[in-house]
C-alpha cells in the first residue's frame, strides 16, 4: 500500500508510536563561471538550450575536462563540514535513462568521495544543537531541466515534454547525511534546521548562490519509521527535490504520518521515490527507488584522478572564511545580546543587515530596534526581504542620528524610513523636503499646551493632585495639534511648568 490513508494519524500520535529515522541528500549547484566538465557558461536564467557545447549534449569524440574551480569548492566544503579530504578520487558513471540526461549517463562519484566522514551541529529554535554526521559529499554533473506541459506538471497528465539542456553539466556537490536517529517530534524541525544550516555554509563561502527557489539548492528527505524500541531500520522513502526550507519539514512531517498509517494497518512500506505535492501538502509516488547496482556504475574512462596533496589542502584550509557558527558566536558576544533575541534576528533573517548597520556606525541596540522593527513590518507589508526594501543601512544610521540629534522623534523616524524605501531620497534630504524636523519652538508649544489644559480640567486635576500618569492626556492632543512632530520632552516640561508641578 503506497497512497496514504484517508485519516492519517495525527502527529503526536506517531511519535508516540514510532521513531524516525531521517536522511538528507542535499545538493548544491556550484557558481563557477562554467560548467563542470566543459566550457559552457553557468548561468540561470539564459534562454533555453543555448550554454551548450558538445560536451554536455554527449556528442561521439567530445570528451570531459575537469573544472579546477569546482574541485576546490568540494574541498572548501568538504573542511567546512569536518569532513576527511580524499588524497585521491574518481569519477564514474551513472546510468540511467532519462531524457534530460542526453548522455544516458551521470558523470558522478560514487565509491570515492572526495569527501567523507564528516559532522555539522545544526541549530534548533530554541538552541540546541543537533550533531548531523555526514556520510560523503561528492562532485557530480547536473541534469537538464524537464519542463512537462499539462494541467498537473507531472509526467503522467502531460500532454508533451520541454527540455532545457542549460543546466546540464551545472558542477553539483551532493552532501549525504548519515542515518539520523533521535530526532522525535522534532525530526520536521531538525529537516528545516538542517538545510539552512547548509545553505547558510555554501553562501559563507560563497560557492553557491543557494537560491532554493531556483533549485540552486535542492534537497531530498529520506524517512523512515520503526516502533518505538526497534533497534532495525523500517523502509524509508526519499521525497525528491523539495525547494524550499517550509517544505521540507512539511514534507517529513507528511511522511512520517502518512508511513505510521500504512505500518499501523499492518501493511508494507514501499521503498520508492516520492513527488512533493505543494497544493495539497501531500507526497504521491514516483518510481521504486533503485539501489546502486542498478545504475551500473563504472569508472569513467575519461577523467583523470584528483589528486589532493598537503599543500593544495593548507591553502584551501588557510582561505576557508568564517564560517555562520563561528560568526553568530562572536556578534552574539560583541553585541551581548540574549540567546533568545539572537536567534530571533537570525531566524528573521536580520543577521546581515544589522552586523552592516553596526559596522556602517549604528550601535547594535539602534540596528535591531529599527530592523527587527519597523522595517521587518514595512517588508512584511510590501512583501518582499528587509533586503529587498530599498533601505540601506547607512540610511538606518543617518534615522538614527537625527533622532539622536533631536531633529526628529521616534514617530517621525518611522515615517521617514517608509519615504526612503519608496525611493524619495536620503533621509536628511526628505526631512528637509518634507518639513519633517520636530517642533520645538516654546511659542507654538505652548499655545498647543494651553489649548490642551483648558480642554482637559480632568486631567488637569489628577496632575495637580499629584497623579502625574494623566500627563498623557495632555501631550496628546498637542502631538495631534502638531502633526505628531512636537518635541515630547519639552511639551512635558511646558505641562509642569504651566501646571506648578514637580517630578
Amino acid at each position: 500500500m503506497t497512497t496514504h490513508s484517508p485519516a492519517l494519524p495525527s502527529f503526536e500520535e506517531t511519535v508516540a508510536q514510532y521513531d524516525p529515522v531521517l536522511g538528507f541528500e542535499v545538493h548544491v549547484e556550484l557558481n563557477t563561471a562554467s560548467k563542470i566538465f566543459s566550457s559552457a557558461p553557468n548561468a540561470f536564467g539564459d534562454e533555453p538550450n543555448t550554454n551548450l557545447t558538445e560536451v554536455d549534449l554527449g556528442m561521439p569524440g567530445a570528451l570531459p575536462t575537469m573544472n579546477y574551480g569546482a574541485i576546490e569548492a568540494a574541498i572548501k566544503l568538504g573542511l567546512a563540514l569536518n569532513c576527511s579530504i580524499a588524497e585521491t578520487c574518481r569519477f564514474a558513471r551513472k546510468h540511467y535513462f532519462y531524457p534530460d540526461v542526453p548522455k544516458n549517463f551521470q558523470i558522478s562519484q560514487y565509491d570515492e568521495p572526495i569527501a567523507f566522514d564528516g559532522w555539522v551541529d545544526v541549530e534548533l529554535d530554541d538552541g540546541e544543537l543537533f550533531r548531523v554526521e555526514i556520510e560523503r559529499a561528492h562532485l557530480e554533473e547536473d541534469a537538464g531541466k524537464l519542463t512537462h506541459v499539462g494541467t498537473s506538471g507531472r509526467i503522467h497528465a502531460a500532454s508533451y515534454a520541454l527540455v532545457d539542456y542549460n543546466r546540464a553539466g551545472v558542477p553539483l556537490i551532493e552532501i549525504v547525511s548519515k542515518p539520523i536517529e533521535g530526532a522525535g517530534d522534532r525530526a520536521p524541525e531538525l529537516a528545516r534546521a538542517y538545510v539552512r544550516t547548509i545553505r547558510d555554509i555554501v553562501r559563507a563561502l560563497d560557492i553557491s548562490d543557494a537560491h532554493m527557489e531556483r533549485g540552486n539548492l535542492r534537497c531530498d528527505a529520506n524517512v523512515s519509521l520503526q516502533p518505538k524500541g526497534a533497534t532495525e531500520f523500517g523502509t524509508r522513502t526519499e521525497t525528491k527535490n523539495v525547494n524550499s526550507m517550509r517544505t521540507v519539514a512539511q514534507a517529513v512531517e507528511y511522511e512520517m504520518r502518512r508511513q505510521a498509517a500504512v505500518l499501523t494497518a499492518g501493511d508494507q512500506v514501499n521503498q520508492e521515490t516520492r513527488h512533493w505535492q505543494e497544493d495539497t501538502r501531500t507526497t504521491s509516488p514516483g518510481r521504486s527507488k533503485s539501489d546502486a547496482d542498478d545504475y551500473r556504475y563504472f569508472r569513467e574512462p575519461d577523467l583523470v584522478p584528483i589528486e589532493v596533496d598537503q599543500a593544495w589542502l593548507d591553502r584551501l584550509r588557510a582561505e576557508l572564511p568564517e564560517l555562520p557558527d563561528q560568526r553568530r558566536r562572536r556578534l552574539k558576544a560583541e553585541w551581548g545580546t540574549s540567546d533568545a533575541t539572537f536567534r530571533d534576528l537570525v531566524h528573521a533573517g536580520a543577521l546581515d543587515v544589522i552586523e552592516a548597520t553596526v559596522d556602517a556606525g549604528a550601535t547594535p541596540e539602534a540596528a535591531r530596534k529599527w530592523w527587527m522593527g519597523e522595517l521587518a513590518r514595512l517588508a512584511h507589508a510590501r512583501g518582499t526581504s528587509l533586503e529587498g526594501l530599498g533601505v540601506t543601512p547607512e540610511d538606518v544610521v543617518e534615522v538614527e542620528s537625527l533622532v539622536a540629534e533631536d531633529l526628529i522623534n521616534d514617530k517621525i523616524a518611522r515615517q521617514l524610513l517608509g519615504y526612503v524605501a519608496d525611493g524619495e531620497g536620503a533621509p536628511r534630504e526628505i526631512v528637509a523636503a518634507r518639513a519633517l524636523a520636530v517642533v520645538s519652538d516654546d511659542e507654538v508649544l505652548g499655545q498647543a499646551v494651553d489649548a490642551a489644559i483648558a480642554e482637559h480640567p480632568d486631567a488637569v486635576d489628577k496632575i495637580t493632585n499629584g497623579k502625574l500618569q494623566a500627563i498623557g492626556a495632555l501631550i496628546g492632543p498637542v502631538m495631534r495639534a502638531t502633526g505628531g512632530q512636537a518635541d515630547t520632552g519639552r511639551v512635558r516640561e511646558l505641562i509642569m511648568h504651566k501646571l506648578g508641578v514637580a517630578e
